[in-house]
């Protein structure tokens, strides 16, 4: 009941919710060192790219 209250947040089903907290304490697991806001950060940077929503950054510039 809980995935799917907070997976419709996020505009994710039950299932799909229940694989992205798998996949923090997997992350977490793997890299104790990094805070979990900043795992969580990374997540949702990927699905906006996977979204189109992202733009690419270009070092250098913005100086």
């Amino acid at each position: 009941m809980q995935a799917r209250i907070r997976g419709e947040l996020f505009k994710r089903t039950a299932d799909e919710q229940i694989e992205y907290w798998a996949k923090i304490g997997q992350l977490a697991e793997e890299n104790p060192d990094l805070p979990l806001p900043f795992i969580q950060d990374i997540l949702t940077g990927r699905e906006e790219i996977r979204g189109g929503l992202g733009t690419p950054y270009v070092f250098g510039e913005g100086k």
